[in-house]
């Protein structure tokens, strides 16, 4: 080989090595950015269509730096579709992993625990973030598609904060929140207490959502189970408000009058003995864990005093007396629950 020729040679590796530096060094300066920015990647997008457009919009100068960047580093051309958030101060190279990552943006939509079905779909219908599915495929094609062998919706879904990114929708967040659902319900139901009178999981799910309703009281939720379980063992209506108003539907506007009370639905339970046929509402995991693991009590009978607690009661005549004394003299400022925030999470 002549010199000359060993001289290109090492002029033109000299070149690469040097093109290579500028390169990196170019990756490790900050963007232009004086302040921070959303970005949206489309879905089909990569990195050369993603760098025309972003020279375009001004995040970065030259396109073909970006794409020369990529190629001297072997760091593909595949991206990860969704929204960005990139702050002031962020480099090539942080941009770059950021999308490659799929670091996206995560919103949060909250579920609250008790709340019904109906009210779940009003929550998801009213965050705009959430593409909208539900209404067009319906409640039944949801049930079909999530292979549910119940026709009814109620507290199949799991109260929770749920996050998620654009362009997700609110069947994606239904069928998660129905997904934890049934997998707390099995668990809880595996680690059950002995001789229940319950003959299914779903059974146990209808008393944790009368629990549910019943009390915010974290220290009542197992008392409030005890005390049902002990009518049903006893074959004792079990005559609680939460059920017979949801029976109602939109003909309760607040107030259970002594008509509502004789007035038959599948849900009265103080018309009907044993179970109403569903849940009422969607609990969270302490009121299963409550319904399944019932407190020892020989009460039969509760009443709510006005501070959101209850007095329970071992016999009629007990009963009775409390009812007179926190029913019939109700204090001024009197609330059958207690004021406080019901959250969504996993107590």
């Amino acid at each position: 080989m002549s010199k000359s020729i060993l001289v290109l040679l090492i002029l033109a590796v000299l070149a690469v090595i040097g093109g290579k530096a500028c390169l990196n060094h170019w990756g490790e300066a900050p963007l232009k950015l004086d302040q921070d920015r959303v970005i949206v990647v489309p879905s089909g997008f990569n990195f050369h269509r993603l760098s025309r457009q972003w020279q375009a919009e001004g995040l970065i100068e030259h396109a073909l730096l970006l794409r020369a960047y990529l190629r001297i580093n072997n760091l593909g051309n595949l991206v990860q579709a969704g929204e960005y958030h990139i702050a002031s101060g962020t480099t090539p190279r942080q941009l770059i992993n950021k999308i490659q990552s799929g670091d996206v943006i995560q919103y949060a939509v909250t579920l609250i625990d008790g709340h019904t079905f109906n009210q779940f779909v009003e929550t998801l219908q009213g965050d705009p973030r959430l593409a909208k599915e539900f209404q067009q495929l319906g409640t039944q094609a949801l049930l079909e598609q999530l292979n549910s062998p119940y026709s009814h919706p109620e507290g199949l879904f799991y109260p929770d904060t749920y996050h998620f990114k654009a362009g997700d929708s609110d069947l994606d967040i239904l069928r998660r929140a129905y997904q934890r659902m049934n997998t707390l319900l099995e668990t809880s139901w595996a680690g059950k207490a002995d001789a229940l009178p319950y003959n299914s999981p779903y059974e146990a799910l209808t008393m944790a959502s009368i629990v549910e309703r019943e009390t915010a009281v974290s220290s009542e939720r197992s008392l409030i189970a005890g005390v049902f379980v002990n009518r049903l063992r006893k074959n004792m209506r079990l005559q609680t408000d939460p059920t017979v108003i949801y029976g109602l539907g939109a003909e309760y506007q607040g107030n259970i009058t002594r008509a509502h009370l004789k007035a038959y639905t599948p849900y009265n339970t103080y018309r009907i003995k044993g179970l109403p046929p569903t849940p009422i509402a969607n609990p969270a995991l302490p009121a299963i864990e409550a319904a399944l693991h019932p407190a020892t009590t020989k009460a039969l009978y509760f009443v709510a005093k006005g501070d959101g607690s209850h007095q329970f009661s071992t016999t009629l005549e007990e009963h009775q007396k409390a009812v007179r004394q926190f029913q019939w003299q109700r204090r001024s400022d009197y609330r059958s629950s207690p004021v406080l925030p019901r959250k969504s999470a996993t107590q």
